[in-house]
C-alpha cells in the first residue's frame, strides 16, 4: 500500500484533494446560483447582492469595487470595504488604461493604489465593467480564488450588459411605436391633397426631420370665392413638437372659422398658445387670405421667414405682421399686409429648414438663391415648381443631409 505523503504545508495529499474538491464544488454551486438568478430575471441590484456576498463571505475578499457605466457615466455599482467618498470618485480615465487583468501594486493613483488587481470585462473593444480587488491574502488558494472571481465577474457583467441592451431595445421599440402613432396622427392634420382650380393652385413639400416634427401648413376654403392658408414652425423637433403642433392646429381651425378681424384672430391664437406652453415654446407663423373676386391677398407674418411673391417679373417679401407667437401675453403691435394680384403670380412660403441647408463646401442655401430660382421658374405650376426645386436642392446639398424639418407651401395665382 502506498504511503500517504505530506505537502510542504503539512497537509496530506488526501487533505489537499478534499480541499480542492470542496472548492470546486463551491465554485460549481455558486455559478449555478448566479445562472439560476439570471434565468429567473433577478434585478441588477439582486445580482450585485449575490456577487458581493460570494466575494465577501466565501472568497474572503476584504476590498472590492465593481464599476459599471450608468446613464453615460462610470460609477461604482457595488463595493466591499469602500467609503462613500471613495465610491463617488471618478476614476474612469485610469480604468480605461487596462484591457486585461493587471497588477496594480505599482499604480500611484491615490485610490487605485489601494487595490492589488483590476479585472476588466470587454465586449470586442468596448469596456463593460471593471472590478478592483484589494487586500488579498497571500495563501495557496488565492490564485484559484482570483480565477473563480474572474469567471463570475464575466458572467455577472455580461448578464447586466444584456439586461441593459434588452431594456434599451424595448425602449427603442416603444419609441418607434410612439413615433409611428405620432406620424400617423400628424399626417391626418397635414392636408393630403391641395386644390388646383382655374383661379389658383396649391402644392406642398413636407419633410419632418425625425419622421414627425414641428412644421405645419394648412389650407381652409371659404366657399368658392375665398380661401385661407398658413405655414408655421414650432420650436423643437420630434414628438413633443408634433403634439404642440396638433394642439395649435385645433385652435387655429376653430378661430379661422369664426372669421374674426385679423388682428383679433392673431391675438386670440397667441393667447391660446400661451395657455399650453406657458411661454416656454414659440411659433413663427404666416397666415394669408385670398379673395378671388377682388384679387387681394391680405396677410399677417408673425416672425416667420418672409414668403416670396413673384409678380410682374419682380420679387416682394411679405414681412408685415407682428412678433412670433407664444412669447407675450398680448402682442404689442400688429400690422396687416395687403397685396393686389392682378396678373399671374407665384407665392412661395417655407420654413427655415430650407435656408439652414448647406452644401459640401459649407455654403448655405441663402434666401437670394431661392428668390433667383423663383423668378426664373415663376411660370411653372405650383406642383412643377416644387418638384424641380427639390431636385435643385438635392443637387445643391450634395451628400449633406437636411438639418431640420423642412416644409413649403407654394401658391400659383392665375389672372
Amino acid at each position: 500500500m502506498d504511503s500517504i505523503t505530506t505537502s510542504r504545508t503539512g497537509k496530506s495529499n488526501i487533505e489537499l484533494l478534499e480541499r480542492d474538491l470542496y472548492f470546486k464544488q463551491l465554485q460549481i454551486n455558486r455559478v449555478l446560483e448566479i445562472t439560476q438568478a439570471i434565468n429567473n430575471n433577478f434585478s441588477v441590484e439582486k445580482l450585485f447582492d449575490i456577487y458581493r456576498s460570494i466575494l465577501s463571505w466565501e472568497m474572503s475578499i476584504k476590498k472590492m469595487a465593481f464599476y459599471f457605466k450608468k446613464d453615460g457615466d462610470w460609477t461604482c455599482a457595488t463595493s466591499i470595504g469602500m467609503t462613500e467618498e471613495e465610491e463617488k470618485q471618478d476614476i474612469s480615465e485610469e480604468l480605461f488604461k487596462y484591457s486585461r487583468m493587471s497588477n496594480l501594486l505599482d499604480n500611484e493613483h491615490p485610490l487605485l493604489s489601494q487595490f492589488d488587481i483590476v479585472i476588466p470585462v470587454y465586449h470586442k473593444n468596448t469596456p463593460i465593467s471593471f472590478n478592483l480587488l484589494g487586500e488579498l491574502e497571500q495563501d495557496e488558494e488565492m490564485y484559484e480564488k482570483i480565477r473563480f472571481v474572474t469567471t463570475i465577474t464575466n458572467i455577472i457583467a455580461v448578464a447586466i450588459e444584456n439586461k441593459r441592451l434588452f431594456k434599451q431595445q424595448i425602449q427603442q421599440e416603444r419609441l418607434k411605436r410612439e413615433m409611428e402613432i405620432a406620424k400617423g396622427v400628424q399626417n391626418m392634420l397635414i392636408p393630403s391633397s391641395l386644390p388646383s382650380t382655374k383661379h389658383y393652385e396649391l402644392d406642398s413639400i413636407y419633410m419632418p426631420h425625425l419622421g414627425v416634427g414641428g412644421d405645419y401648413f394648412d389650407y381652409v376654403p371659404f366657399g368658392d370665392k375665398e380661401f385661407a392658408f398658413c405655414i408655421g414652425d414650432i420650436t423643437g423637433k420630434g414628438v413633443a413638437a408634433a403634439l404642440l403642433m396638433a394642439n395649435f392646429q385645433a385652435n387655429l381651425q376653430t378661430l379661422v372659422q369664426m372669421r374674426l378681424d385679423k388682428k383679433d384672430f392673431i391675438q386670440q391664437l397667441n393667447q391660446k398658445l400661451l395657455k399650453i406652453t406657458k411661454g416656454e415654446k414659440f411659433i413663427t407663423f404666416f397666415y394669408g387670405e385670398y379673395c378671388i373676386e377682388s384679387k387681394k391677398l391680405t396677410y399677417i407674418n408673425a416672425g416667420h421667414n418672409p414668403p416670396i411673391l413673384v409678380k410682374d417679373g419682380s420679387v416682394e417679401e411679405l414681412k408685415n405682421g407682428c412678433t412670433i407667437l407664444g412669447i407675450f401675453d398680448e402682442i404689442p403691435a400688429i400690422s396687416v399686409g395687403e397685396v393686389q394680384i392682378e396678373n399671374d403670380a407665384l407665392l412661395v412660403t417655407y420654413t427655415d429648414g430650407l435656408t439652414d441647408l448647406q452644401n459640401n463646401e459649407g455654403d448655405y442655401f441663402e434666401i437670394e438663391l431661392l428668390q433667383d430660382y423663383a423668378v426664373k421658374h415663376a411660370h411653372y405650376s405650383a406642383k412643377e415648381f416644387n418638384a424641380t426645386l427639390m431636385q435643385h436642392l438635392h443637387n445643391f446639398k450634395g451628400n449633406q443631409p437636411f438639418p431640420d424639418d423642412f416644409s413649403m407651401l407654394t401658391c400659383r395665382f392665375f389672372k
